[in-house]
């Protein structure tokens, strides 16, 4: 299973849209994932508990993402076709 965070500014509104989309673009895909979402202020502690960190450009600059982590940052947050070959890419190697 891959595990997926989401996170915006405040953990609220903009990465549990994230989420939704994720995890409906990997369910149509067949592939297992647990997708969560957090603020900022949150990913310190939720960084290292999962595989694929999304976020915005400006947000990424940000986080500290570990070896082994992988950070997808995004321009439109909601557009699969940003999200989407980035996802699988990962997803499948």
């Amino acid at each position: 299973m891959v595990k997926v965070l989401a996170i915006c500014g405040n953990g609220m509104g903009t990465s549990m849209m994230i989420k939704m989309k994720v995890k409906k673009f990997l369910s149509g895909k067949g592939i297992d994932a647990s997708v969560n979402s957090g603020s900022l202020g949150d990913s310190t502690s939720m960084i290292p508990l999962n595989d694929i960190i999304m976020c915005s450009k400006h947000i990424a600059a940000n986080l500290k993402v570990p070896a082994g982590k992988h950070l997808i940052a995004l321009t439109n947050l909601l557009d699969e076709k940003e999200f989407g070959p980035k996802l699988l890419e990962i997803v499948n190697s």
